[in-house]
């Protein structure tokens, strides 16, 4: 289904220098950032375009994209260095796709994340979900 002109959808959720970010993200999918709208309770609506026009096909692929890049994004690797967490990988390594341990850092742009008492370095691309495991 063709759709005329731009598409958007909706986010929730804070990025540092937040139009940059999606700007990069976006280039890498061949697509271009039209607009970025941003409400004060952290709603973004973004515009998208490309040469071959915008489908709803592109429109479900950016949004999951960015839905996934925004979650791993907002958990800050370094600051919370020391923190146990959960990754959620986008597919198996070795048969495990949930890793939860003690969060170590960052390492030749690999997290690395001691679980079992092993270090293990995971790609940022390869990465569905990640969450700090809260302290009670």
């Amino acid at each position: 289904m063709e759709m005329g002109g731009s598409a958007h959808f909706l986010f929730v959720k804070p990025v540092a220098d937040l139009e940059t970010w999606v700007r990069g993200t976006l280039e890498g999918l061949g697509y271009e950032l039209v607009d970025l709208e941003s409400s004060r309770s952290g709603l973004l609506r973004i515009f998208i375009d490309s040469p071959r026009g915008i489908t709803l096909d592109d429109c479900t692929r950016v949004s999951q994209h960015l839905t996934r890049a925004l979650a791993v994004e907002a958990v800050d690797y370094e600051r919370f260095a020391g923190r146990e967490a959960t990754l959620k990988l986008k597919l198996q390594i070795n048969g495990q796709r949930r890793f939860e341990g003690r969060r170590i850092g960052i390492a030749d742009g690999r997290i690395v994340l001691e679980v079992q008492g092993q270090k293990r370095h995971l790609a940022f691309e390869d990465i569905d979900r990640a969450r700090l495991v809260p302290d009670v």
